[in-house]
């Protein structure tokens, strides 16, 4: 009876010191174990956790995505970002917990990882390459002037396509990008460029509404399919080719020639140090079709 006395008090005097911190606004701390209430829908906590991945607070996200993974341990879109930024912060058990988890879509997340390394890996070729007629040379905007007119950085581009579209007589060209400038779009701007430089106007295909890297690839990929290409030859400058080689071959696009500006280069033969692949693994996500917000 002594004992269950003791345990008594001890019970009731806790129990006193919780209310009265509870009315003095202060509480008591929740042990480290407890699971946190639930505050939002399954939703809500993905579109937390792509905040949080794009804002570069990678254990924020993942924190986010554990969180809805316990009210939906079988969501796919879930698991395969879980997989994907547990592999960028290091955490090996968490990456492949989820790719063990993931079922069909495990292969496409592997390639896409699989893809990152290789890019962050290989350095920027400042040279062409020689191409057949089923390899389309893709060259990749930059946003017009005010007035329609190319920035220089774009004009760099497109004088290295020139030299690539020599290399490869037969290879037909890609020019891709929107964001209109004065009535003109990147692409219509660059083919302009092209065709002044002595480029057969029949050779070049414009894409028009690509907005990003992700859209260049995905919409780059599916008008080279259309043309016969079933690989590319990529050209842009040398601190974009690594991102956006990437990105092709995650659509579906292989990149077998990559050449880049000279601009800058030297400073981008390093391998791309992990916390600058950020930018990889966000565009690899949505090239793999997750969402941004659901």
């Amino acid at each position: 009876m002594r004992g269950v006395k003791g345990r008594f008090v001890r019970f009731t005097v806790t129990a006193l010191l919780t209310a009265v911190l509870t009315i003095a606004g202060v509480g008591l701390a929740t042990p480290a174990h407890a699971a946190p209430a639930q505050l939002y829908t399954t939703a809500q906590w993905y579109n937390t956790a792509q905040n949080s991945f794009s804002n570069g607070d990678i254990g924020g996200g993942l924190g986010s995505l554990d969180a809805l993974l316990r009210e939906d341990p079988n969501d796919s879109d879930a698991l395969a970002l879980q997989a994907m930024w547990a592999d960028y912060s290091g955490d090996l058990i968490k990456k492949y917990d989820s790719l063990n988890r993931l079922g069909p879509r495990r292969g496409q997340v592997e390639y896409a990882l699989g893809q990152i390394m290789a890019a962050s890996l290989t350095p920027p070729n400042p040279f062409p390459s020689i191409q057949g007629g089923n390899t389309a040379i893709v060259v990749l905007g930059y946003g017009l002037l005010p007035d329609g007119s190319l920035r220089p950085e774009l004009v760099s581009r497109l004088n290295s396509a020139a030299v690539q579209a020599l290399t490869a007589p037969f290879s037909p060209i890609i020019v891709t990008g929107g964001a209109p400038k004065n009535g003109l779009t990147e692409a219509a701007a660059m083919q302009g460029y092209l065709i002044s430089r002595g480029i057969p106007a029949d050779r070049i295909h414009p894409e028009h509404r690509a907005g990003s890297t992700v859209e260049n690839a995905i919409f780059s990929t599916r008008l080279a399919r259309s043309l016969g290409a079933n690989s590319a030859a990529l050209v842009t400058s040398a601190n974009h080719i690594r991102r956006a080689t990437a990105d092709f071959n995650i659509a579906g696009l292989p990149v077998i020639g990559a050449m880049s500006t000279l601009d800058e280069i030297i400073t981008q033969l390093p391998p791309v140090p992990r916390a600058n692949q950020r930018g990889m693994y966000i565009d690899a996500s949505r090239v793999l079709g997750l969402p941004a917000a659901r």
